[in-house]
């Protein structure tokens, strides 16, 4: 394995390597971790799935011991975080009905910003919801949430009235807002969720890539231009994963806050 093994592990593997060069869009492609047992499905994105759901446990449970009147600094924090995802993303959406889902809340901001920063560690370098179908796994249990609540609270007919039949809508014109009702807040909902955040974490990772391999290229010429414009590529490299660890906290921040915002429409009197 080449140093840029070292960057983008996935690159590097010895006889592997012809089949991994030059880095792209294969590079996103999961590795199974028993190729042999066929089980495909058991692979790197799985583990760290796996892995964030274990940490994203242990450190609630971790800021929940010993709590004090006066907190200290791990008191504090956690309860900064609980705080934002409870006041800043339920409170605000939810109104009276926050509390019922804040855990449901507090446990989806936490997985998805553990696993977007999944990206950002030289172990794993690959954000788990940079693989579209884990994206989508997660956007399909806030859809089962939100309809879920629905149709507890207003009955089968009366959800489907509340999300397709807005007040004020002329008779005549429900033949053309039915059908774009339904396609609005059944398919298109659940599918800008995924494709958002997926979307996000695969272009930043796939633009550190760029960068990354481009400077290490450059710096292989003999030409002092090309080894300058080299290690400006990969300097540039760094505010790039600084920038994508923004882009990680923000769409862990953009989802749930929709996710919320979801749970509220269907639960409101009018739509």
């Amino acid at each position: 394995m080449g140093p840029l093994g070292l960057i983008i592990p996935m690159e590097g593997g010895g006889e592997d390597d012809l089949h991994h060069w030059p880095p792209g869009v294969h590079s996103f492609d999961p590795k199974p971790l028993f190729p042999d047992a066929g089980m495909d499905w058991v692979n790197t994105y799985l583990l760290q799935a796996v892995i964030g759901t274990i940490l994203v446990i242990l450190v609630w449970l971790w800021f929940a011991k010993d709590q004090k009147v006066v907190p200290g600094f791990k008191q504090w924090i956690g309860e900064q975080l609980y705080n934002m995802v409870r006041n800043g993303i339920g409170r605000e959406a939810l109104g009276a009905d926050y509390r019922k889902f804040t855990p449901y809340l507090v446990g989806l901001f936490s997985f998805i910003l553990v696993n977007n920063l999944f990206g950002q560690f030289f172990l794993t370098m690959f954000p788990t919801f940079s693989r579209v179908g884990y994206a989508y796994a997660l956007a399909l249990l806030s859809w089962l949430l939100y309809n879920g609540v629905g149709i507890a609270k207003h009955g089968l007919g009366g959800y489907l009235k509340l999300m397709t039949m807005p007040k004020g809508v002329p008779g005549p014109l429900y033949v053309i807002i039915i059908p774009l009702e339904i396609l609005s807040n059944f398919i298109v909902r659940p599918v800008t969720l995924a494709l958002r955040l997926f979307a996000n974490l695969f272009a930043g990772h796939l633009v550190v890539i760029v960068f990354v391999v481009g400077g290490s290229l450059l710096l292989e010429q003999t030409s002092v231009v090309y080894q300058i414009a080299g290690g400006a590529s990969l300097l540039m490299a760094f505010p790039i994963f600084a920038l994508e660890i923004f882009v990680g906290v923000l769409q862990a921040y953009i989802f749930t806050v929709l996710t919320a915002q979801y749970v509220a429409s269907s639960l409101a009197e009018d739509h």
